[in-house]
């Protein structure tokens, strides 16, 4: 018989990058992702900021500033996730930069 590495497609996880590294100062980043919900509708996904920020205060600035609804999830394995409506990547990362809360070299920027 021969032996054939087959990989079986599975569905994709997000947030697989950040549970499987379990590098030095991982922990440390800011992870920026993008999921896609139905059709041409999108999440933004914020995730890694430090516990001492007031998320809800991040999150209504977030939504003053990009003119966007959002929402503040708690989960058991990743903590707190600030979720925004629509593709906000890039705006959420330099919105980041100019209030101070983080680098430019501690965000990481996840999606297609």
């Amino acid at each position: 018989m021969v032996d054939l590495d087959i990989q079986i497609p599975t569905a994709f996880d997000p947030f697989a990058e950040a549970r499987d590294s379990d590098a030095p100062g991982a922990k440390e980043y800011i992870h920026i992702r993008i999921q896609q919900r139905n059709g041409k509708k999108s999440l933004t996904t914020v995730q890694g900021l430090k516990k001492e920020y007031s998320y809800e205060r991040i999150l209504k600035d977030l939504k003053k500033e990009f003119c966007c609804n959002g929402n503040v999830v708690h989960d058991k394995e990743q903590g707190k996730i600030i979720q925004l409506q629509g593709d906000q990547r890039k705006n959420v990362s330099q919105f980041f930069v100019q209030k101070g809360i983080c680098k430019k070299d501690q965000i990481k920027i996840h999606g297609f």
